[in-house]
């Protein structure tokens, strides 16, 4: 399975951007997607997830209100819209998938409950 990120780049604080990542060799729509980040000196922290049938969703709560992620199954792709940036957001963000089910959402803010990472696109955001 493989996983490609797309879309970051340079944007003034309050602009928006999106992110878009591919998922080829496997059962995309079987899979819990999922958004991390990481900036240099920090652990990688949760953004979003969003599970398979796109009906159910989970944000970090310092991203919550404008980030917003959704998914089209049928392009085996998954989005994380960006809007309102803070100079915090900047990093490297990453793209995850979960063949791991689980009732409540909040285990899908975790890590190492994904199976499949992608190279990550970094987003800069900087006047």
């Amino acid at each position: 399975v493989q996983l490609q990120a797309f879309g970051g780049g340079l944007v003034q604080p309050g602009g928006s951007l999106r992110l878009s990542c591919t998922v080829s060799g496997g059962i995309f729509s079987a899979y819990t997607m999922g958004w991390f980040r990481q900036t240099p000196g920090k652990e990688r922290e949760f953004v979003a997830a969003i599970r398979w049938s796109g009906g159910s969703t989970h944000y970090a709560d310092s991203v919550l209100g404008r980030f917003t992620i959704s998914r089209d199954n049928a392009e085996n792709t998954v989005y994380l819209q960006m809007n309102s940036l803070k100079y915090e957001d900047t990093g490297v963000y990453y793209c995850a998938a979960s063949r791991k089910y689980y009732n409540s959402n909040s285990f899908y803010a975790r890590d190492t409950e994904y199976d499949y990472w992608g190279r990550g696109t970094l987003v800069t955001v900087s006047s």
